[in-house]
């Protein structure tokens, strides 16, 4: 059994966690850190998770008792915990902020996107976990910059529930302002920019085209829905764009291709990603869509953590949308 520890064990990344390794076939939760709520039963933050554990938070660190680590801080807490505190060489790390997402000169965090880092994540011992948006926003474009094809700037748009603000309530998240509402908010200048056009260059060296993201807070819980258009040559078919996303993905555990239009809905509550493209004259457009807590963060953690320890991919995420 893979022995695993939480810290930053009181959001709704952490609660996904918790609700995803809780039911893991091969992993074993041995803590779960949170200063504030130490000595409380789990379910009075999680309260989803009644019936499923008697555990209790805990401010102790026991980092001999298990083999990986989660980090649900929020951003920018990672390099102050590690400044603070030794953490056995033997330990994995698994991130969920966006300290080590960008490559700098002694960061040896992978960047965790099994779609497009699947080997290097499988012999990591650090990954740092991408962004919702960027998981979103990567996987509707990734094929495109594998055959070079981003060569103009990349047009944006996509809407997110409100746990994708995090569990502390603000001005823009509570129900009275979020409901039967919609908003723009960090306009072509949202974090996760610099993380999308890192992978793109990655697959498309060269790429410095920018990627006017738009934003949008949804009067709804959890999930992405994005759209992006690039604009390519005119005779290109649209069958063989086609083609490419699906050779692409071919053996991809949880992103596919899909034929006709693609919902939100079809996502909710799975580490699944769609895929969908149109083509209108010289422009593409291309719908991409996950759960912003699982594929975007908690479920892509987890599956990390299978391919880190060489389990199956899919292990502990066979969760199902739902029916209607």
């Amino acid at each position: 059994m893979i022995k695993v520890g939480i810290i930053g064990g009181a959001g709704y990344t952490a609660g996904e966690l918790c609700r995803l390794l809780l039911n893991h076939p091969e992993a074993e939760i041995r803590f779960i850190n949170s200063t504030s709520n130490a000595g409380n039963r789990i379910t009075d933050v999680h309260e989803g998770l009644y019936g499923e554990t008697d555990m209790v938070f805990t401010d102790a660190l026991p980092f001999d008792e298990v083999d990986v680590i989660f980090f649900c801080f929020g951003h920018g807490k990672s390099r102050e915990f590690l400044a603070e505190h030794e953490i056995p060489a033997h330990v994995k790390i698994i991130d969920l902020a966006q300290d080590f997402r960008l490559a700098a000169p002694g960061n040896d965090y992978v960047y965790g996107l099994p779609e497009l880092q699947r080997e290097a994540i499988a012999g990591a011992r650090h990954v740092a976990n991408p962004g919702c948006f960027a998981t979103c926003i990567q996987l509707g474009l990734l094929p495109l910059a594998a055959h070079g094809l981003l060569n103009d700037d990349v047009a944006v748009n996509a809407i997110t529930g409100s746990t994708g603000a995090g569990v502390k309530p603000g001005a823009t998240t509570h129900f009275s302002w979020r409901n039967n509402n919609m908003s723009v908010y960090k306009p072509f200048q949202h974090q996760h920019v610099p993380e999308i056009k890192q992978s793109l260059a990655r697959l498309q060296p060269g790429f410095d085209h920018a990627i006017d993201f738009i934003p949008y807070r949804g009067d709804f819980a959890r999930g992405i829905f994005a759209t992006e258009v690039v604009r390519v040559d005119e005779d290109l078919a649209l069958e063989s764009v086609v083609e490419m996303y699906k050779t692409f993905y071919a053996d991809a555990a949880f992103t596919h291709y899909v034929d006709k239009g693609i919902d939100m809905k079809q996502v909710v509550n799975t580490n699944k990603a769609l895929v969908h493209v149109e083509k209108y004259g010289n422009k593409l457009l291309v719908t991409s869509i996950i759960d912003n807590l699982l594929k975007g963060a908690s479920g892509q953690a987890v599956q990390n953590m299978n391919l880190m320890f060489g389990i199956e991919e899919k292990a502990g995420l066979q969760l199902k949308p739902a029916a209607f």
